[in-house]
Protein backbone atom coordinates (compact mmCIF):
# COMPACT_ATOMS: atom_id res chain seq x y z
CA UNK A 1 0.00 0.00 0.00
CA UNK A 2 1.41 3.25 -1.18
CA UNK A 3 2.27 5.41 2.16
CA UNK A 4 -0.27 8.66 2.57
CA UNK A 5 2.30 11.86 2.68
CA UNK A 6 -0.51 14.69 2.38
CA UNK A 7 -3.44 13.19 4.31
CA UNK A 8 -6.21 15.65 3.49
CA UNK A 9 -9.08 12.12 4.41
CA UNK A 10 -10.29 14.34 7.62
CA UNK A 11 -9.24 16.58 9.89
CA UNK A 12 -9.37 13.60 12.39
CA UNK A 13 -6.05 12.45 11.36
CA UNK A 14 -3.95 14.93 12.93
CA UNK A 15 -1.00 13.86 15.44
CA UNK A 16 -0.27 15.58 18.71
CA UNK A 17 2.40 18.06 18.74
CA UNK A 18 5.60 17.99 20.62
CA UNK A 19 4.43 20.45 22.90
CA UNK A 20 1.16 19.05 23.35
CA UNK A 21 2.40 15.45 24.31
CA UNK A 22 5.04 17.40 26.88
CA UNK A 23 1.82 19.25 28.51
CA UNK A 24 -0.19 15.04 28.17
CA UNK A 25 3.41 13.50 30.14
CA UNK A 26 3.05 15.75 32.88
CA UNK A 27 -0.59 16.10 33.58
CA UNK A 28 -2.11 15.35 37.22
CA UNK A 29 -4.48 12.77 37.36
CA UNK A 30 -6.62 11.01 39.13
CA UNK A 31 -9.23 8.51 38.60
CA UNK A 32 -12.16 10.35 36.70
CA UNK A 33 -15.46 8.15 37.33
CA UNK A 34 -14.54 9.20 41.44
CA UNK A 35 -14.57 12.59 39.62
CA UNK A 36 -11.10 12.72 40.95
CA UNK A 37 -8.69 13.55 38.08
CA UNK A 38 -8.02 17.62 37.86
CA UNK A 39 -6.86 17.72 34.57
CA UNK A 40 -10.43 16.49 33.67
CA UNK A 41 -12.17 18.50 35.99
CA UNK A 42 -9.74 21.69 34.63
CA UNK A 43 -10.90 20.65 31.33
CA UNK A 44 -14.79 21.02 32.09
CA UNK A 45 -14.24 23.62 33.68
CA UNK A 46 -12.36 25.30 31.54
CA UNK A 47 -15.15 24.00 28.59
CA UNK A 48 -18.21 25.33 30.56
CA UNK A 49 -16.94 28.77 31.01
CA UNK A 50 -15.69 29.42 27.43
CA UNK A 51 -19.41 28.43 26.34
CA UNK A 52 -21.06 30.23 29.21
CA UNK A 53 -23.39 26.97 30.53
CA UNK A 54 -23.38 25.48 34.14
CA UNK A 55 -21.18 22.27 33.50
CA UNK A 56 -19.40 20.10 31.00
CA UNK A 57 -18.36 16.51 30.76
CA UNK A 58 -15.56 14.88 28.93
CA UNK A 59 -16.19 11.91 26.93
CA UNK A 60 -14.61 9.43 24.82
CA UNK A 61 -15.88 10.81 21.11
CA UNK A 62 -18.44 13.15 19.25
CA UNK A 63 -20.68 10.03 18.92
CA UNK A 64 -21.15 9.54 21.98
CA UNK A 65 -21.30 12.44 23.39
CA UNK A 66 -24.25 13.77 20.75
CA UNK A 67 -25.97 10.46 21.98
CA UNK A 68 -25.66 11.50 25.42
CA UNK A 69 -27.16 14.66 24.77
CA UNK A 70 -29.84 13.40 22.93
CA UNK A 71 -30.83 10.69 25.80
CA UNK A 72 -30.53 13.75 28.53
CA UNK A 73 -33.10 15.35 26.57
CA UNK A 74 -35.70 13.08 25.75
CA UNK A 75 -36.99 9.80 27.51
CA UNK A 76 -37.70 6.58 25.74
CA UNK A 77 -40.66 7.07 22.87
CA UNK A 78 -39.71 10.64 22.70
CA UNK A 79 -38.19 12.46 19.50
CA UNK A 80 -35.67 14.77 18.06
CA UNK A 81 -35.75 16.32 14.55
CA UNK A 82 -32.65 16.64 12.79
CA UNK A 83 -31.40 17.56 9.02
CA UNK A 84 -31.48 14.46 6.62
CA UNK A 85 -27.64 14.18 6.43
CA UNK A 86 -26.86 15.08 10.28
CA UNK A 87 -23.94 13.03 11.68
CA UNK A 88 -25.79 12.27 14.52
CA UNK A 89 -28.90 11.35 12.53
CA UNK A 90 -26.81 9.75 9.73
CA UNK A 91 -23.48 8.28 10.41
CA UNK A 92 -23.97 7.45 14.53
CA UNK A 93 -25.03 4.37 13.76
CA UNK A 94 -29.02 5.09 14.39
CA UNK A 95 -27.82 5.19 18.39
CA UNK A 96 -30.50 7.37 19.55
CA UNK A 97 -32.68 4.99 18.28
CA UNK A 98 -30.71 1.55 19.38
CA UNK A 99 -29.80 2.67 22.84
CA UNK A 100 -31.95 4.98 23.54
CA UNK A 101 -35.09 4.14 22.08
CA UNK A 102 -35.90 7.76 20.55
CA UNK A 103 -37.12 8.31 17.64
CA UNK A 104 -35.73 10.25 14.91
CA UNK A 105 -37.59 12.65 12.80
CA UNK A 106 -34.99 14.00 9.84
CA UNK A 107 -36.24 16.58 7.18
CA UNK A 108 -34.14 17.98 4.43
CA UNK A 109 -31.21 20.67 4.10
CA UNK A 110 -31.58 24.00 2.37
CA UNK A 111 -28.53 24.13 -0.18
CA UNK A 112 -26.91 26.77 2.41
CA UNK A 113 -27.27 23.75 5.23
CA UNK A 114 -30.13 25.22 7.67
CA UNK A 115 -33.22 23.64 8.10
CA UNK A 116 -36.21 26.01 6.91
CA UNK A 117 -37.78 26.93 9.86
CA UNK A 118 -41.34 25.86 8.55
CA UNK A 119 -39.94 22.55 7.74
CA UNK A 120 -39.00 22.42 11.86
CA UNK A 121 -42.00 23.46 12.57
CA UNK A 122 -43.71 21.13 10.97
CA UNK A 123 -42.39 17.96 12.10
CA UNK A 124 -43.50 19.10 15.49
CA UNK A 125 -45.76 16.55 16.75
CA UNK A 126 -49.16 17.64 18.37
CA UNK A 127 -49.89 16.41 22.28
CA UNK A 128 -51.61 13.35 20.49
CA UNK A 129 -51.61 9.75 22.02
CA UNK A 130 -51.04 8.75 18.08
CA UNK A 131 -47.64 10.09 17.85
CA UNK A 132 -43.84 10.16 19.53
CA UNK A 133 -43.80 13.60 21.73
CA UNK A 134 -41.15 15.90 20.26
CA UNK A 135 -38.75 16.84 22.54
CA UNK A 136 -35.86 18.06 20.99
CA UNK A 137 -34.19 20.11 17.63
CA UNK A 138 -30.36 19.55 16.73
CA UNK A 139 -28.35 21.31 14.92
CA UNK A 140 -25.16 20.84 13.07
CA UNK A 141 -22.45 23.71 12.86
CA UNK A 142 -20.28 23.68 10.86
CA UNK A 143 -22.41 21.53 8.47
CA UNK A 144 -20.34 20.16 5.79
CA UNK A 145 -18.12 23.07 6.61
CA UNK A 146 -20.92 25.47 5.22
CA UNK A 147 -21.64 27.93 8.52
CA UNK A 148 -24.86 28.30 9.68
CA UNK A 149 -25.33 31.98 10.64
CA UNK A 150 -25.73 32.87 14.61
CA UNK A 151 -29.16 34.79 13.64
CA UNK A 152 -30.19 31.37 12.11
CA UNK A 153 -29.64 29.44 15.12
CA UNK A 154 -30.85 32.14 17.29
CA UNK A 155 -34.28 31.91 15.42
CA UNK A 156 -34.31 27.88 15.73
CA UNK A 157 -33.63 28.20 19.32
CA UNK A 158 -36.62 30.85 19.61
CA UNK A 159 -39.14 28.22 17.70
CA UNK A 160 -37.80 25.81 20.16
CA UNK A 161 -38.53 27.95 23.35
CA UNK A 162 -41.73 28.49 21.78
CA UNK A 163 -42.86 24.78 21.27
CA UNK A 164 -41.06 23.88 24.60
CA UNK A 165 -38.40 21.77 23.12
CA UNK A 166 -34.78 21.29 23.69
CA UNK A 167 -31.90 22.62 21.62
CA UNK A 168 -28.89 20.66 20.91
CA UNK A 169 -25.67 21.52 18.78
CA UNK A 170 -23.61 18.83 17.28
CA UNK A 171 -20.26 21.23 17.16
CA UNK A 172 -18.07 19.45 16.50
CA UNK A 173 -16.02 22.10 14.19
CA UNK A 174 -17.62 24.85 15.91
CA UNK A 175 -14.49 26.55 16.58
CA UNK A 176 -14.12 26.89 12.65
CA UNK A 177 -17.45 28.36 12.25
CA UNK A 178 -16.31 30.84 15.38
CA UNK A 179 -13.47 31.59 13.64
CA UNK A 180 -14.97 32.04 10.09
CA UNK A 181 -17.35 34.05 11.56
CA UNK A 182 -15.11 36.35 14.11
CA UNK A 183 -17.39 35.28 16.90
CA UNK A 184 -17.02 34.46 20.50
CA UNK A 185 -17.65 30.50 21.12
CA UNK A 186 -20.23 32.00 24.48
CA UNK A 187 -22.16 34.01 22.00
CA UNK A 188 -22.40 31.39 19.13
CA UNK A 189 -23.61 28.61 21.32
CA UNK A 190 -25.46 30.67 23.41
CA UNK A 191 -29.12 29.74 21.78
CA UNK A 192 -28.31 25.82 22.77
CA UNK A 193 -29.40 23.97 25.83
CA UNK A 194 -26.66 21.47 25.35
CA UNK A 195 -23.42 21.49 22.66
CA UNK A 196 -21.22 18.84 22.09
CA UNK A 197 -17.25 20.39 20.82
CA UNK A 198 -14.69 18.10 19.49
CA UNK A 199 -11.21 18.66 20.66
CA UNK A 200 -9.67 15.55 18.09
CA UNK A 201 -10.69 17.23 14.63
CA UNK A 202 -9.01 20.82 14.03
CA UNK A 203 -7.73 21.27 17.16
CA UNK A 204 -5.03 18.50 17.14
CA UNK A 205 -6.08 16.88 20.34
CA UNK A 206 -5.62 12.74 19.97
CA UNK A 207 -8.94 11.86 21.91
CA UNK A 208 -12.01 13.22 23.00
CA UNK A 209 -15.28 15.66 22.66
CA UNK A 210 -16.85 17.56 25.85
CA UNK A 211 -20.36 17.91 25.96
CA UNK A 212 -21.23 21.33 27.64
CA UNK A 213 -24.96 22.44 29.06
CA UNK A 214 -27.07 23.27 31.80
CA UNK A 215 -26.55 21.19 35.19
CA UNK A 216 -29.50 19.08 35.16
CA UNK A 217 -28.66 17.74 31.74
CA UNK A 218 -25.29 17.14 32.13
CA UNK A 219 -25.79 15.69 35.20
CA UNK A 220 -27.82 13.01 33.45
CA UNK A 221 -25.45 12.63 30.65
CA UNK A 222 -22.88 11.99 33.47
CA UNK A 223 -24.90 8.80 34.63
CA UNK A 224 -25.85 7.84 30.88
CA UNK A 225 -21.71 7.69 30.03
CA UNK A 226 -20.83 5.27 32.96
CA UNK A 227 -23.89 2.84 31.49
CA UNK A 228 -22.37 3.52 27.67
CA UNK A 229 -18.90 2.50 28.83
CA UNK A 230 -17.40 6.07 28.77
CA UNK A 231 -16.63 6.03 32.22
CA UNK A 232 -12.64 6.87 32.23
CA UNK A 233 -9.97 6.71 34.83
CA UNK A 234 -6.52 8.70 34.53
CA UNK A 235 -8.36 10.37 31.79
CA UNK A 236 -6.13 13.54 32.25
CA UNK A 237 -3.18 12.36 30.19
CA UNK A 238 -5.99 12.94 27.04
CA UNK A 239 -7.70 15.67 28.91
CA UNK A 240 -4.39 17.75 29.26
CA UNK A 241 -4.07 17.33 25.40
CA UNK A 242 -7.61 18.74 24.89
CA UNK A 243 -6.89 22.01 27.44
CA UNK A 244 -3.40 22.67 25.07
CA UNK A 245 -5.67 22.41 22.07
CA UNK A 246 -7.68 25.24 23.94
CA UNK A 247 -5.08 27.44 24.38
CA UNK A 248 -3.19 26.69 21.24
CA UNK A 249 -4.78 25.20 18.09
CA UNK A 250 -8.39 27.92 17.81
CA UNK A 251 -6.57 30.73 16.52
CA UNK A 252 -4.72 29.03 14.28
CA UNK A 253 -7.90 27.38 12.35
CA UNK A 254 -7.57 30.47 10.07
CA UNK A 255 -4.35 28.80 8.54
CA UNK A 256 -6.65 25.90 7.83
CA UNK A 257 -9.70 27.62 5.71
CA UNK A 258 -7.16 29.90 4.30
CA UNK A 259 -5.16 26.83 2.62
CA UNK A 260 -8.68 25.40 1.75
CA UNK A 261 -9.36 28.44 -0.28
CA UNK A 262 -6.37 28.53 -2.15
CA UNK A 263 -6.37 24.53 -2.64
CA UNK A 264 -9.62 24.93 -4.21
CA UNK A 265 -8.96 27.71 -6.31
CA UNK A 266 -6.20 25.04 -7.31
CA UNK A 267 -8.55 22.55 -8.06
CA UNK A 268 -10.73 24.63 -9.92
CA UNK A 269 -9.07 25.26 -12.42
CA UNK A 270 -9.22 21.73 -14.12
CA UNK A 271 -12.51 21.19 -15.90
CA UNK A 272 -12.99 17.68 -14.77
CA UNK A 273 -13.66 18.41 -11.46
CA UNK A 274 -16.33 20.69 -9.98
CA UNK A 275 -15.18 22.55 -6.93
CA UNK A 276 -17.70 23.48 -4.07
CA UNK A 277 -15.75 26.98 -2.85
CA UNK A 278 -15.35 26.24 1.55
CA UNK A 279 -16.36 28.36 4.11
CA UNK A 280 -13.67 26.24 6.46
CA UNK A 281 -11.95 23.99 5.95
CA UNK A 282 -13.71 21.10 4.00
CA UNK A 283 -14.15 20.93 0.11
CA UNK A 284 -16.31 19.01 -1.79
CA UNK A 285 -15.32 17.69 -5.38
CA UNK A 286 -17.49 16.01 -7.94
CA UNK A 287 -14.70 14.13 -10.29
CA UNK A 288 -16.58 13.48 -13.85
CA UNK A 289 -17.31 9.51 -13.67
CA UNK A 290 -14.90 8.61 -16.69
CA UNK A 291 -12.02 9.43 -14.92
CA UNK A 292 -12.95 9.50 -10.80
CA UNK A 293 -11.16 6.15 -10.58
CA UNK A 294 -8.31 6.65 -12.52
CA UNK A 295 -7.86 10.02 -10.60
CA UNK A 296 -8.53 8.46 -7.02
CA UNK A 297 -5.91 5.70 -7.87
CA UNK A 298 -3.28 8.59 -8.89
CA UNK A 299 -3.89 10.74 -6.53
CA UNK A 300 -2.69 8.05 -4.02
CA UNK A 301 0.03 6.08 -5.53
CA UNK A 302 1.17 10.39 -5.35
CA UNK A 303 0.65 10.00 -1.70
CA UNK A 304 -2.35 12.34 -1.72
CA UNK A 305 -4.90 10.75 0.51
CA UNK A 306 -8.64 11.68 -0.45
CA UNK A 307 -11.91 10.49 0.86
CA UNK A 308 -15.65 9.98 -0.54
CA UNK A 309 -16.91 7.66 -3.32
CA UNK A 310 -18.93 7.84 -6.03
CA UNK A 311 -17.27 10.52 -7.90
CA UNK A 312 -17.55 12.67 -5.00
CA UNK A 313 -14.42 13.69 -3.02
CA UNK A 314 -13.69 15.50 0.21
CA UNK A 315 -10.27 17.32 0.94
CA UNK A 316 -9.78 18.56 4.32
CA UNK A 317 -7.23 20.87 5.79
CA UNK A 318 -5.93 20.95 9.41
CA UNK A 319 -2.68 21.62 11.32
CA UNK A 320 -0.40 18.63 9.47
CA UNK A 321 -1.20 20.40 6.05
CA UNK A 322 1.17 23.12 5.25
CA UNK A 323 1.73 24.64 2.05
CA UNK A 324 4.20 22.39 0.82
CA UNK A 325 1.22 20.18 0.81
CA UNK A 326 -1.04 21.82 -0.95
CA UNK A 327 1.55 22.52 -3.39
CA UNK A 328 2.35 18.75 -4.32
CA UNK A 329 -1.16 17.71 -4.17
CA UNK A 330 -2.30 20.60 -6.85
CA UNK A 331 1.59 19.42 -8.65
CA UNK A 332 -0.16 15.80 -8.62
CA UNK A 333 -3.59 16.78 -10.12
CA UNK A 334 -1.83 18.92 -12.61
CA UNK A 335 -0.09 15.85 -13.10
CA UNK A 336 -3.06 13.58 -13.74
CA UNK A 337 -4.50 16.45 -16.38
CA UNK A 338 -1.53 16.78 -18.12
CA UNK A 339 -1.33 20.52 -17.36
Amino acid sequence: MTAIRYDFRSDTVTRPSASMRVLMAKAEVGDDVFGDDPSVNALEARVAAITGKDAALFVPTGTMSNLLALMAHCGRGDEFIAGQQAHAYRVEQGGAAVLGSIQPQPIEHQADGTLALADIEAAIKPDDVHFARTRLIALENTFGGKVLPVEYMTSVGQLARRYGLGLHLDGARAFNACVALGVDIKDFVAPFDTVSLCLSKGLGAPVGSVLAGNADLIGKARRQRKMLGGGMRQAGIIAAAGLYALDNNVARLADDHARAKRLAEGLVRFGALKVLMPDTNIIFVDVDAPVAEAFGKHMLANGVGISGRYGQQRWVTHLDIDDAAIDAALAAVGAFFGV
